[in-house]
């Protein structure tokens, strides 16, 4: 059997607390924010095998399609995001997992706020939070959501399958860069290591989420790195989405996922940054450091937010103006 390690008192309490509104039958809408990554689908498809071994009838409806390298992993008739706000009017409760800010829920977040349920939230982000109340189960020392997903189980006693563990394990190990960043802690690699002693086949893992890339996404990494600027003297470089960048290689907003790290692995660079246009003439801003620089801190200053070294926000104007924004305040902080 594996041994998976014991939970801290809060986040037991926390969890038991959630089991309490659980009940069986009850229809439960769980949803992540816009372009999900590997820690929002592993949590939601961990969570989606331990509520329907619970009786309940939970339901994935993201605010924008699960990204293709982790479709292997959504069992058949989970995923709702075509329907979701169908979904949404629907719900008994509503999981928000990996993000506590309902402007990061897209076009969903106003139906949420509507509905009038309870709402938990799952996360491990530094962020005020703005959902609706409900049951939470927040740590920001967590290294994934994932990883409270699995504390929620333990908590509760809930048996860890097979299933639940490759997904709570394809969440750790992509919010670690396959267990390489900062955030990778003992405790993660002891979840991690009981996650494989229940099923996981790491390899085959691999091959699904990092080893399958279509050719567009590595035409489009070619295009961004050619945009590369390094200010040496500061320990500061950056990399800008070309615009229709994503059309030209029939790539998705999930393939640009790994690029900022290019600029953050310069010898040097304490703070790299990636610029993305948005629809609507937003720009998202991906705020990625080393060392002892608090991006988290950077990013709060302009709405936005995340962890001490990978955050983001976005912003309302023209790529211009919002570099020129960005990288003053950049430079500011770094001598600061």
């Amino acid at each position: 059997m594996p041994e998976f390690p014991p939970v801290p008192a809060d986040r037991v309490a926390a969890a038991r607390e959630i089991a309490a509104t659980l009940t069986p039958g009850a229809r439960v809408m769980m949803t992540t924010h816009v372009n999900a990554d590997g820690d929002g689908v592993g949590s939601e498809v961990g969570l989606f095998h331990l509520l329907t071994a619970r009786g309940l009838q939970p339901v994935i409806t993201n605010p924008t399609p699960i990204p293709d390298r982790f479709h292997f992993i959504v069992p058949p008739g989970a995923d709702h995001s075509d329907r979701a706000h169908r979904e949404i009017d629907r719900a008994d409760l509503v999981v928000v997992v990996d993000i506590g800010d309902l402007g990061r829920l897209g076009d969903l977040g106003v139906a949420v706020a509507r509905r009038g349920v309870p709402v938990i939230c799952i996360d491990h982000h530094v962020s005020p939070g703005t959902l609706p109340p409900g049951p939470r189960l927040v740590a920001p020392e967590a290294t994934a959501t994932a990883e409270l997903i699995h504390d929620l189980a333990i908590a509760n006693t809930w048996p860890v399958t097979p299933d639940v563990a490759r997904a709570l394990y394809i969440g750790i190990l992509t919010d670690t860069g396959g267990f390489r960043f900062s955030n990778t802690t003992p405790r993660a690699l002891r979840v991690a290591a009981a996650l494989l002693e229940a099923g996981v086949e790491p390899e085959t893992i691999y091959e699904q989420v990092y080893a399958s890339a279509p050719e567009g996404r590595v035409r489009l990494t070619a295009e961004v790195l050619l945009t590369l600027v390094v200010e040496p003297e500061r320990g500061l470089a950056w990399v800008t989405v070309p615009a229709g960048a994503l059309e030209r290689h029939q790539a998705t907003p999930d393939d640009l996922d790994g690029i900022a790290e290019f600029p953050r692995s310069i010898a040097g660079v304490r703070l790299a940054l990636m610029f993305r246009p948005l629809a609507g003439g937003r720009v998202k801003v991906s705020f990625r450091s080393i060392g002892n620089i608090d991006v988290a801190a950077l990013a709060q200053r302009f709405g936005g937010g995340g962890h001490h070294k990978a955050s983001g926000a976005s912003f309302e104007g023209p790529m211009a103006e919002v570099q020129e924004r960005v990288l003053a305040a950049a430079r500011e902080y770094l001598a600061g």
